[in-house]
């Protein structure tokens, strides 16, 4: 399972980064806002600058809703550097947008998806990657990572290329069931990658052998 970091703060992505296990980054435009960042010069070298720092897929989101608004903000975002990666909303429009992307080299990443439905649709468009926001289901009185899991399972019978990126990662335990049932990225909060390395019995056992090691000084 690849793990993405879904931020645009360039201090946690270097933080991310130089743990050493990181494979991407999604972004949209509320974690660009949080950020300051405003205005298409300065989002477009914001991306830029993200794509220089890592070595992997960066989800870039549109905010078109329509059709032909889609596909010319999505070109231009592809244009940006090899790794953006369109991020393309889970409507009518966008599905739409999503097929001529695929037709045209252009990979894609359909977000706000909440169903299997949604995305079977995403997988016949051709997006490269599905993301199921299991954060979100969890709020509406669903299990998110069983919306996962079912999607994975579909996808797998039915020969489906895309990748299911399970989103709106709300803590680390959400990390460890999506890469029990199979989903093939998690992007994640920093907060949430850190989370994996806590347990009590580590820092139980590291002051023990401390404590040991002081006394063969």
């Amino acid at each position: 399972m690849k793990f993405f970091i879904d931020t645009a703060n360039l201090a946690q992505i270097k933080e991310a980064n130089e743990l050493g296990i990181l494979d991407g980054v999604t972004t949209n435009p509320t974690l660009m806002a949080k950020e300051g960042i405003k205005g298409q010069e300065a989002v477009y070298n914001h991306y830029r600058t993200i794509c220089e720092m890592v070595n992997g897929d960066i989800s870039a989101e549109v905010i078109s809703t329509d059709f032909a608004g889609i596909v010319e903000e999505g070109k231009k975002l592809a244009a940006i550097h090899p790794h953006i990666v369109v991020k393309v909303p889970m409507i009518r429009d966008g599905v739409k947008a999503i097929k001529w992307f695929t037709d045209n080299g252009i990979r894609t990443n359909c977000t706000l998806v909440f169903s299997a439905g949604q995305a079977i649709l995403c997988a016949k468009a051709g997006a490269a990657y599905v993301s199921p926001f299991i954060g979100r289901i969890d709020d509406s009185g669903w299990d998110g990572v069983q919306v996962v899991e079912q999607i994975k399972h579909i996808y797998t019978i039915q020969g489906f290329k895309t990748l299911v990126l399970a989103a709106s990662i709300r803590s680390p335990n959400h990390i460890i069931r999506c890469a029990e049932v199979g989903a093939d990225v998690c992007t994640c909060p920093l907060e949430s990658i850190l989370g994996l390395l806590k347990h009590p019995l580590t820092d139980i056992g590291l002051a023990k052998f401390l404590e040991d090691a002081k006394k063969s000084i």
